[in-house]
């Protein structure tokens, strides 16, 4: 528990929340297909491996982007093959599939939002919409940050917390259980934070 917290506390220090009017996973670098053989790949990593020491160490970025990212990705090219999802885009595949293809879908998409968050001495207090839809809906910043590590440490096993937007801009704080994605629930994620065990065991 104390391991998590520290994480979440950290990670939220070194995050970039995305601009309040952009949904993040129609944009297309979250979306990345190969031009020849239209398979998905990982998001471009945005920073160098050791972009977010000590907050996140290079060993735990090259485990996790490298190795675990990798896997959902590589495991979603194969699921696909001969199904209706062969050619549709991740978003589509998220709302609509369920069992494996889902799950790895659902972790491909949510870890290129997780690593694109995050930016080499990011952090700091976000301005604009963002800002003020933040302020209307927890009274802070730091009130949002403290519901929102709150939320990760509380959500049992290993999951997702979100920062999330709805139609009308209202924005809410969800716990989703393994490769959950506020997709799924007609909302808008706009921040994202990875509580698996991989993301922080190696620093925490």
């Amino acid at each position: 528990m104390k391991a998590i917290h520290l994480y979440l506390l950290s990670g939220l220090a070194s995050l970039t929340l995305l601009s309040f009017n952009q949904s993040n996973a129609n944009n297309k670098d979250q979306q990345t297909k190969n031009s020849v053989d239209m398979k998905f790949e990982k998001v471009a990593l945005p920073y160098a491996t050791d972009a977010l020491e000590p907050v996140i160490s290079k060993q735990t970025v090259e485990l996790h982007y490298g190795k675990h990212h990798q896997a959902y990705i590589d495991n979603l090219n194969k699921l696909i093959v001969g199904t209706k999802f062969e050619n549709a885009d991740l978003e589509t595949i998220v709302k609509e599939s369920d069992g494996a293809i889902f799950n790895n879908a659902g972790q491909s998409l949510n870890h290129n939002l997780y690593f694109t968050s995050f930016k080499k001495n990011g952090g700091g207090v976000p301005k604009g919409k963002l800002a003020e839809a933040i302020n209307e809906q927890f009274g802070s910043f730091d009130q949002f940050k403290e519901e929102f590590n709150a939320a990760g440490v509380s959500l049992f096993g290993s999951g997702w917390v979100w920062l999330a937007k709805d139609q009308n801009g209202k924005l809410s704080i969800l716990k989703e259980s393994n490769a959950g994605n506020p997709l799924t629930s007609g909302l808008t994620p706009v921040l994202g934070f990875d509580v698996w065990e991989h993301s922080y065991y190696l620093d925490y």
